[in-house]
């Protein structure tokens, strides 16, 4: 109940840049908006968790690889006086350096040969390190410069052994069973590409469709043409596709950017081609390790934040946090129920359906500042200025204490202390249809604060711009930046501006 419905309908929306007819090619067909029947009524889809869909990466056998490596050389090496439980932990660290340089990442054309001076550099980082440990612990156990020098060549060369193996055994699995692909972008570029992945099918990705391709475009090798958004989605499903090519950044444009959440949702694998050949053409450098698709420069589109290990650290530290404020702010709350109670009468609290991480509804728990009934609370976008509202509904709203417990609903893992803020399923459809880039703040943790709030998007603000500041959220995502928020939030509470932004 953040921003007005003249905001939302007139503000930005989706434009006219290609067409009506472009527009309506990469969006859901979309019926009138009804309200929802009971506060029940789910109007939107739960959504897959793109964790749950099981890749084929190759990450685990190249680990495997590492790992092996590292326990052989430290018994093999003559020399090398270092106790058996010294394996697993130069293991660990050996595969911790390589994540660090992205040695693990998806690769279409994986080349041991190619990253072995990376992988030298590290084994090489690796054993100084444990050298100056011995030396450390017992100077009469050091590790001679001979014996150094034979640990960096042996576990460098078992190293990329192992690494050419697994990737020798990925390319034939993939040749006989590739996954499904669909490429998206305009033009003969994504056609080309098609091609490319239809003639060379040790990359693994069988072409199934075009996607997105523009005015005129034509398949090629009998890949059809997807028009429409409906088209996709049925695409999808029913090849089972596992990969989304795309032949431009997705956001170049709003109609290709609005296929990324379709392709999330279903636990694809996003890659980027370069067709064109624009980063040979500016200078600009390819990530490394380096990867193509037959002479194509491709790399994996990672959405932020993908890795779970980030999505544990931010749920451990909204629990704690959460926990902590609701044993500070028990008094606090303790006073708001009371004067909600004498004020308004029973029904303290006043739940609502809203919509969370990949669609799913949750409960939403605040102190009660208007009785309405269910059908009004579920379709009625602000209650600002209702005359129906008590003196101590007017207060809770205007400090936003009604808000405090939602920290309940953090506690549970409904929510998190920043993330976008959650809407009503009923609003949730209609924006979805309206502002490109909607759905994608559902790439994330619902939060009580966020970006948009501490930049004054609430109450009668655009849309537009709040999704736009939630999507930006998440794409930049990092714990600090959490922190940060959550200082910038306190102190907007008690009206002290921190300065700069």
């Amino acid at each position: 109940m953040d921003s007005a419905p003249a905001r939302h309908t007139g503000q930005g929306g989706t434009g006219r840049a290609g067409g009506s007819a472009g527009t309506t090619a990469v969006r859901r067909a979309v019926t009138a908006i009804h309200p929802p029947r009971r506060p029940g009524a789910d109007q939107t889809r739960p959504l897959v968790r793109p964790g749950r869909v099981r890749r084929r990466d190759g990450a685990v056998p190249l680990l495997a690889a590492d790992a092996l490596a590292a326990v052989l050389t430290t018994a093999a090496v003559p020399g090398l006086e270092l106790p058996p439980a010294a394996a697993g932990p130069l293991a660990v660290l050996t595969s911790l350096l390589h994540a660090q340089a992205g040695l693990y990442r998806p690769r279409l054309a994986p080349s041991a040969l190619l990253e072995l001076p990376a992988l030298a550099g590290r084994v090489a980082a690796l054993w100084c390190g444990a050298a100056a440990v011995v030396a450390a612990v017992d100077p009469r156990q050091a590790l001679g410069w001979s014996v150094l020098l034979a640990a960096v060549c042996l576990q460098t060369a078992l190293t990329c052994a192992g690494r050419g193996l697994a990737n020798q055994l990925r390319r034939r699995a993939a040749r006989r069973r590739p996954a499904s692909a669909l490429v998206v972008g305009p033009g003969a570029g994504a056609s080309a590409v098609a091609a490319a992945l239809h003639g060379r099918p040790e990359y693994g990705l069988r072409p199934v469709g075009l996607a997105d391709t523009g005015a005129g475009a034509e398949g090629g090798d009998g890949v059809p043409v997807l028009a429409t958004h409906e088209d996709i989605r049925r695409a999808v499903i029913q090849n089972s596709v596992r990969h989304a090519v795309f032949t431009r950044p997705p956001e170049a444009d709003e109609r290709t950017a609005a296929l990324v959440r379709l392709f999330h949702d279903h636990g694809c694998r996003l890659w980027l081609a370069d067709p064109a050949g624009t980063a040979k053409v500016t200078g600009m450098r390819v990530a490394q390790p380096a990867d193509h698709l037959w002479g194509y420069a491709v790399q994996p589109l990672l959405p932020r934040p993908a890795r779970r290990p980030e999505r544990w650290v931010k749920r451990a530290v909204d629990g704690v946090l959460a926990a902590l404020a609701l044993l500070a702010a028990a008094p606090v709350i303790g006073l708001c129920a009371l004067a909600v109670r004498i004020s308004d009468g029973p029904g303290v609290i006043f739940r609502q359906e809203r919509v969370g991480l990949y669609g799913r509804p949750f409960t939403l728990l605040k102190f009660r500042t208007l009785r309405a009934d269910e059908h009004e609370s579920a379709t009625r976008w602000t209650v600002a200025g209702d005359n129906r509202m008590s003196p101590v509904g007017s207060f809770l709203r205007k400090s936003s204490l009604d808000e405090l417990p939602q920290l309940w609903n953090v506690v549970r893992g409904d929510m998190s202390l920043v993330g976008p803020r959650p809407e009503r399923p009923f609003f949730v459809a209609k924006f979805s249809t309206v502002h490109p880039g909607y759905e994608a703040r559902h790439r994330m943790p619902v939060g009580i604060t966020g970006l948009a709030q501490i930049n004054g998007l609430r109450g009668d603000t655009s849309i537009e711009d709040r999704a736009r500041f939630d999507n930006h959220y998440i794409d930049t995502w990092s714990l600090w930046q959490d922190l940060w928020i959550l200082a910038r939030t306190a102190a907007s509470f008690f009206r002290f501006r921190l300065g700069g932004s």
